[in-house]
């Protein structure tokens, strides 16, 4: 196994033990920071190390998530032999971060993506941006499937879109680092596995699939994705379930957010801690089930264009917002349902048991409750304008399109007997059952009563072997009362063991054994100070029929658990299809009880470029506010296409880029189909999210901050269209005054003549209000008329300090108040000092039109 794996670390399973040993011992032992020994073997101490086997998770996790390891599981199977048990070892499964299945650190809120990608062999590694790529994903611990084409310079947006914990390459790419699409995965930080590509005559075809007629856009995905079945193939082997027909998706039908933007909107994971907290998943997340925050999660990071998909998710969240009490009842029942996503896919792996059955009988209880709920809910159609009525049949909808399986809750809670779940793990009772007699000393066979799984209705042989073993413990139990009186032997049981076999035990000895030891038929097999244990034929044959019957009755069980087991693949379509029904159930009513908590309002959907909202807010900020006891201030936004383009000027500090930050943000929640945090909302479709904030050097890539700055405006004026909307926040600060302005005009420029987008764009270049013909607010230039200027201010109080006014208003302010702010940020007096006098002199001079001396500098006084 050492041999076949060499790219993995490889535990075998030594009975209650996983074990390593010779080179990879050392390196095991210090990972997981264990003990390092020895083992003789053939002759020669080579090294060892082991853990117990319930300390598997806990390891793997360290191995797995954290360094990142490969590791090859070879595990025990019996082996069917006359004589003792003896083991054959296999390696039955490759453990890799991406292939996960229902580990218990898999994050159950978070997907957990495997990645492949087909790079067709003639793209150019220069200018190859326009190329297609075929990208298919899944997550094997739900089953999610997904394909579609990407062109090379989006790659980098889809990857921070998907956020796959593995991607896979083929193995050229190893050796071309410079790649464009090996630098992107870098960027990202993905985790690259490099596997041979597989030759389509050794791809057994366990999936059909359905492509559109674009031959090229078939030929990316179908080499992405039989690269995924192969790699899957490869290393979960025995567990290896077989793949649906994967989701195409299309780039029309969604937003694109690119990579720039999910991190610097912290859409999804904070900038500076990391984790959700603070971020707008963390702050609107209001789900109770782990699907539904998963969905949460997919729809933050790719909205919808489609308006009539968007507004049937407003309509079931206006449904629950106008009622408390329905969707208190709503939320009260879905916060019991199982993830049935993750739980139909472990037993598509042959890995279900008899607890993720009543999980399964339970959610469909759950389901059938909803729409009783439902139902019962007169008066959403029997009152209310037309809007309400429309938005209900909208929510009935979806609600009806649920699939019946009470059929199937019905008989996995008729089958399973739910009063004998005494045990931890429900596949021990049924798989790891082997042998009858206990092993832990000597004990009785009533341990078995009462401490099935399946009801013994379940079928005619189950009935028939319960009715059997009743009747030989009864009889086990008379014979055992009348041996106790016969032969004044109250401490008398009758008991098996695996090493004494049918005996008869005595607990008190001295006293008790003394008739036995007189009568012939009771051999004397075992003694101690206190007890005595003995043959007896009669109690021989008759443990022997119980014997037998506790196994046949074992046997029959796995028989009838296999039945029930293979139910659930069975109807794993319609419980794949509920489970997403109720998913977005409990996204939508997540977005009802935001809402609701918050004051969001509804927003209108158009397909023209408006863009309009009154009083709109940042929910984060918004949020963090309100718990320090404190009130933000909203702001307004109308773009048009008539006015699509604003000028955001003002202090440091006052606002600018939140507001930038929330209008974007307001975008992105309209199009999922939440309300958002307004008084009044008009969005017109963005089909491109771009942002350009908050740059920061790259000196691992050797890229200045300047540099990473024209890097993402550049992408955006490539890529952005008269429907996207585009965030810029001070565009040319990292180089000088006279070439920053310059640059800041030219992207102003491009962005109004040749994108002709929707754009919000701060800067402290005042001077660039001259340049685009700023005028008593109207824009004199004709190149420029859909140009319009804001600005924010500071209000200054009487005792010398200031507050800001946070509220834009038309305009341009000329005044960064930079001194303000470093007084606010703690800069010592004589440098504050030195700073005011520099720019009074300044200003005086007229700095900005006149080229002063290099040794032409400001007098400064002290004091």
């Amino acid at each position: 196994n050492l041999k076949r794996f060499p790219h993995c670390l490889l535990l075998t399973r030594v009975g209650q033990f996983y074990e390593s040993y010779f080179d990879q011992a050392p390196e095991i032992a210090r990972l997981l920071n264990i003990k390092l020994t020895s083992r003789k073997w053939n002759g020669v101490q080579v090294p060892m190390c082991g853990f117990p086997l319930i300390h598997i998770d806990k390891h793997l996790k360290v191995l797995v998530q954290e360094h990142k390891r490969f590791v090859a599981m070879c595990e025990e199977f019996p082996r069917v032999t006359c004589g003792a048990k003896e083991f054959d070892r296999r390696v039955s499964r490759i453990i890799t971060p991406g292939t996960l299945i229902d580990e218990p650190f898999l994050n159950p809120f978070e997907n957990n993506y495997l990645l492949a990608i087909s790079v067709p062999s003639n793209v150019d590694p220069i200018s190859g941006f326009n190329h297609s790529l075929g990208l298919a994903w899944t997550d094997i611990s739900t089953g999610e499937f997904y394909s579609r084409q990407c062109l090379l310079e989006s790659l980098q947006d889809e990857l921070a879109r998907i956020a796959p914990r593995e991607v896979i390459l083929t193995n050229d790419f190893k050796s071309t680092p410079d790649h464009p699409v090996v630098k992107a995965l870098v960027e990202e930080g993905s985790f690259i596995s490099f596997v041979a590509f597989p030759h389509t005559d050794d791809i057994p075809r366990r999936v059909e699939y359905d492509h559109p007629h674009d031959v090229g856009f078939a030929s990316h995905n179908l080499s992405a994705e039989e690269l995924l079945g192969a790699y899957l193939r490869a290393n979960l082997l025995e567990h290896m379930p077989t793949l649906p027909s994967p989701s195409h998706e299309t780039a029309l039908n969604r937003m694109q957010i690119d990579s720039h933007t999910i991190k610097a909107l912290e859409i999804r994971e904070g900038v500076y801690q990391g984790g959700s907290k603070g971020t707008l998943l963390g702050v609107i997340k209001r789900t109770t089930t782990s699907g539904g925050a998963r969905l949460l999660a997919r729809w933050l990071c790719s909205p919808s264009t489609s308006i009539s998909e968007i507004e049937s998710r407003q309509a079931v969240v206006a449904s629950f917002h106008r009622h408390p009490h329905f969707r208190a009842d709503i939320k009260e029942i879905i916060g019991d349902a199982e993830d049935i996503g993750r739980i139909v896919q472990k037993f598509l792996l042959g890995r279900g048991d008899c607890t993720d059955l009543l999980s399964v009988a339970r959610t469909i209880d759950i389901w059938w409750a909803i729409i009783k709920r439902v139902n019962e809910e007169k008066f959403m159609k029997d009152t209310g304008t037309n809007e309400v009525k429309e938005d209900w049949r909208s929510f009935k909808t979806l609600v009806n399109q649920i699939v019946d399986l009470n059929y199937l809750s019905t008989r996995i809670r008729t089958a399973l007997s739910t009063d004998s779940f005494v045990r931890e793990g429900p596949t021990e009772s049924m798989e790891g059952i082997t042998e009858v007699e206990p092993t832990e000393g000597t004990q009785s066979f009533g341990k078995y009563q009462g401490k099935w799984m399946i009801n013994p209705d379940f079928s005619q042989k189950l009935a028939s072997l319960h009715r059997a073993l009743q009747r030989f413990l009864q009889q086990k139990d008379r014979l055992e009362r009348e041996l106790q009186l016969q032969y004044e032997a109250p401490s008398l049981t009758l008991r098996s063991s695996p090493a004494l076999g049918m005996h008869v035990h005595l607990s008190k000895a001295k006293r008790d054994k003394k008739q036995l030891d007189a009568t012939p038929t009771f051999i004397s097999i075992s003694e101690s100070g206190t007890t005595k244990s003995y043959f007896y034929k009669e109690w021989s044959h008759l443990g022997g029929l119980i014997s037998e019957t506790i196994s046949a009755l074992v046997l029959a069980e796995k028989e009838a658990f296999d039945i029930l087991r293979h139910e659930v693949p069975y109807n794993a379509f319609a419980l794949r299809r509920n489970a997403e029904i109720l998913d977005e159930l409990d996204v939508t009513l997540s977005f009802a009880t935001l809402a609701a908590e918050m004051n969001f309002v509804r927003p209108r959907i158009t397909d023209d470029s408006s863009f309009h909202v009154v009083n709109g807010r940042h929910p984060a900020v918004e949020l963090g506010l309100l718990s320090a006891g404190r009130v933000y201030t909203p702001n307004s936004v109308e773009m048009a296409p008539t006015c699509n383009l604003h000028i955001i000027t003002g202090p440091n500090m006052a606002g600018k880029s939140t507001f930038l930050r929330q209008t974007a943000l307001v975008a992105v929640l309209a199009q999922v189909g939440s309300f958002v945090p307004a008084d009044f909302a008009t969005i017109g479709i963005v089909d491109k999210l771009f942002s350009r904030i908050g740059a920061k050097d790259d000196l691992f890539r050797d890229r200045s901050t300047f540099m990473v700055e024209m890097l993402e405006t550049a992408d955006i004026l490539r890529r952005a269209t008269p429907k996207s909307l585009v965030i810029m926040d001070e565009v040319g600060r990292g180089t000088t005054v006279k070439d920053g302005l310059a640059l800041a005009f030219a992207t102003v420029h491009h962005l109004t003549v040749k994108n002709q987008c929707r754009c919000l764009f701060a800067t402290h270049f005042h001077e660039l209000s001259d340049l685009l013909g700023w005028s008593n607010g109207i824009s004199n230039q004709c190149a420029f008329s859909k140009v319009r200027f804001y600005c924010t201010d500071v209000v200054e109080i009487e005792d010398g300090h200031f507050t800001y006014a946070y509220r834009l208003q038309p305009g341009v302010n000329r005044e960064s108040h930079g001194l303000k702010v470093a007084q606010l940020a703690g800069l010592p007096p004589d440098a504050l000092s030195v700073a005011s006098q520099t720019l009074n002199w300044l200003k005086r001079k007229e700095y900005e039109r006149t080229t002063i001396s290099p040794f032409c500098v400001p007098e400064i006084t002290d004091g």
